[in-house]
């Protein structure tokens, strides 16, 4: 299938400049770094965006927090412009493996993880398998599992879309038969992007690369083998969400604080699930005073 062109649909990303290619076995990650005045002598701090996103996502926040730290976003594996991983690496572990890959090939032990969506269960992942041992922060955090029998049930859906080759261009090509990316994003999160985001989403969800990407990582998700576990997450954690999150119900994050030893809760209100776009500074002020709280 084919892949976005960095020369072509990359010419919309935002902070351009800030973006290099990594090589790491078979893959060719996307990242995107920056630091105190274009330097890297901040504690660094890892940002992984959720299902279906990119590196975009932070294009509010990455500058803001790259006042003080050496910050990293990386496009997820079959997302975006990282390419040359299979379907074999998309489920939360070997996904957790190949990012912990990715930081050794850069040097790199995060001070912190701020992790969107399904990134915030990643960044639990790497905790449990990779020894990352620092502050996590989930951002309208995908931990919950489905419940009652929608956690079996949607796994296998996704499967079996996902292993049909024509569904992620039907639903590329479908996008605009829904009203188009902004309408198809106000009813999936009632977040209101600006311009230049939205001509990411759009440029996203219109290719059927990054859908085919999005699908597999889906079809391969497991929170409920993440949940049986979360009890032994020793990180200290931050789970901010917002109040008008259709995507995930504030209700499910507050449950699963109680399943984190160490976890803390902060509610923003009259945002959506991408909250973090709509309002970064806020974003950036709850994750500063955490960190700061955690020395």
């Amino acid at each position: 299938m084919s892949t976005l062109d960095w020369n072509r649909e990359g010419l919309i990303w935002p902070h351009r400049d800030a973006s290099q290619f990594i090589e790491a076995g078979r893959a060719r990650w996307h990242v995107q770094r920056m630091g105190p005045d274009s330097g890297r002598t901040g504690a660094p701090l890892l940002l992984l965006h959720g299902t279906g996103a990119s590196v975009h996502s932070w294009r509010g926040l990455m500058p803001l927090l790259a006042q003080s730290h050496d910050v990293i976003a990386i496009d997820l594996p079959r997302h975006a412009f990282t390419t040359g991983h299979n379907a074999y690496a998309m489920s939360l572990p070997a996904m957790a493996g190949e990012i912990a890959g990715l930081l050794k090939v850069l040097a790199v032990e995060p001070a912190a993880i701020i992790g969107h969506s399904a990134g915030a269960a990643i960044a639990l992942q790497l905790a449990l398998d990779h020894g990352y041992a620092g502050p996590i922060v989930g951002l309208n955090s995908a931990l919950r599992p489905f419940p009652g029998p929608f956690a079996q049930i949607f796994p296998a859906v996704a499967k079996a879309l996902f292993i049909n080759p024509l569904v992620p261009r039907f639903f590329a090509g479908s996008i605009d038969l829904v009203g188009g990316a902004k309408k198809f994003l106000w009813r999936s999160t009632h977040s209101h992007i600006d311009a230049e985001g939205l001509a990411c989403y759009r440029t996203l969800l219109k290719h059927p690369g990054h859908a085919g990407g999005a699908l597999a990582m889906m079809a391969n998700w497991d929170l409920p083998g993440l949940r049986t576990r979360m009890g032994s997450v020793a990180n200290p954690v931050l789970l901010v969400h917002s109040d008008k999150d259709p995507a995930i119900p504030l209700a499910w994050t507050q449950e699963a604080r109680g399943w984190l030893p160490q976890a803390q809760l902060e509610v923003q209100h009259g945002l959506g699930h991408l909250a973090h776009e709509e309002a970064p500074a806020q974003a950036a002020g709850l994750i500063a005073a955490f960190l700061a709280r955690q020395g």
